[in-house]
């Protein structure tokens, strides 16, 4: 599905950071050349990349706190594949 492992560690790339915007009432990822409005998941996922949580932690952390919702693991995977592939975030061993 994806072309790293879980013990990698997402960060932000350069130039780009996450932010409420309370005027929309949600997250939105700014960078030079605009702004991405994320949805409430995204929003959960991004808080946690701080480039020191692995992909891992970061499943266990919302595990933790949404114990009920199923498919959550391959949600989050799927999330940062996409994320990963769009440039907003690299990985780190």
């Amino acid at each position: 599905m994806s072309d790293f492992d879980v013990h990698q560690v997402p960060n932000l790339r350069r130039g780009f950071r996450l932010q409420w915007e309370p005027a929309q009432g949600c997250h939105v990822l700014l960078y030079p050349e605009g702004m991405v409005r994320l949805n409430e998941s995204a929003g959960e996922i991004l808080r946690l990349v701080d480039g020191q949580r692995s992909v891992a932690q970061i499943i266990f952390d919302l595990r933790r706190r949404f114990p009920d919702v199923p498919g959550l693991d391959e949600d989050i995977l799927a999330f940062i594949e996409v994320a990963h592939a769009q440039f907003w975030l690299q990985l780190e061993a």
